[in-house]
């Protein structure tokens, strides 16, 4: 398993400013930041740094050219950048290529990557996923992460769940049917005992997917919103406040964006406010939060 080599780079490519304030008006107030990275079709990696204010303002930005082949990546999970203590910074996360999922990191200065992201292949069998994310919980103390936690959604509707030791050893930790009419998930919660996703429908519903991680995979679904939310194809979140998430839809007909500030997930009390379109255009096939490793998500 690729290490974190150092301190935080470009914070605010990932987290923007956060204050002690709770529910969707954190996020409004906070001015809080969603990195959007994407893989473009001739294989560089960008970013579009999303700030909470209404309307949303958007800075996009090179953040590894020639990082990866045009084409290559089918599916990406969050991608952490840190700084390496000599002027550039480096990025690593998991992709999917071909029929496998691979741990990829590369060394970038100033937008453009030192050379192709390194490749380390975990298995194949990945050729039918249409998301994989990583969950890696630290704890209060900021001893270490305690748990890596990576969840794959195939196209059949099956979840599974992973569990990774801090040599990079992976181990089955159960599957659950039922997932068929998810089009994209976001994760929004990391804690000691569970992880918690927002998911949205071809049916146009919103829900939360609540996943113990003490136990079998049991996932408890909570309907947050009934329609109009079928348009997305990917949904990224980010933390605002102690308990508010910034949630970005990205709607991959028309290439738009749209930012929502969302209280603590509570179903369907859940308050949630549009901030607006992002002034941006998101043409990229793949997309994936740009992260802290290690840094909280409290939305449920």
């Amino acid at each position: 398993m690729i290490k974190p080599l150092g301190t935080i780079a470009a914070a605010a490519l990932v987290t923007g400013t956060l204050v002690p304030a709770t529910g969707a008006a954190a996020a409004r107030a906070a001015n809080c930041v969603v990195g959007a990275s994407s893989v473009t079709a001739a294989g560089d990696h960008d970013n579009v740094s999303i700030v909470s204010t209404t309307p949303p303002r958007a800075t996009v930005a090179p953040l590894g050219r020639g990082a990866f082949g045009p084409g290559q990546v089918k599916e990406m999970a969050s991608m952490a950048v840190l700084d390496d203590g000599f002027g550039g910074y480096s990025v690593y996360g998991y992709v999917i290529v071909g029929d496998s999922l691979y741990q990829a990191g590369y060394g970038a200065h100033k937008g453009t990557a030192d050379q192709p992201a390194g490749l380390r292949r975990i298995g194949g069998g990945w050729g039918r996923f249409t998301m994989v994310e990583e969950a890696e919980y630290q704890g209060p103390t900021q001893a270490g992460i305690s748990r890596w936690t990576v969840y794959g959604l195939r196209n059949d509707g099956v979840l599974f769940r992973w569990t990774v030791s801090s040599k990079g050893v992976w181990r089955s930790a159960g599957s659950a049917p039922g997932f068929a009419a998810v089009k994209s998930m976001a994760l929004v919660s990391k804690a000691a005992t569970y992880d918690t996703f927002v998911a949205n429908t071809r049916g146009g519903a919103l829900y939360t997917i609540h996943i113990p991680t003490t136990a079998v995979l049991k996932p408890v679904v909570k309907q947050v919103r009934s329609r109009t939310w079928q348009g997305f194809e990917t949904l990224l979140a980010q933390k605002c406040g102690v308990y508010g998430t910034v949630l970005l839809g990205i709607d991959k007909d028309t290439d738009v964006a749209y930012l929502y500030a969302v209280g603590r997930f509570t179903g369907a009390t859940t308050v949630i406010q549009s901030l607006g379109k992002v002034p941006a255009t998101f043409a990229d096939t793949v997309y994936a939060r740009l992260k802290d490793p290690g840094s909280p998500l409290n939305g449920e």
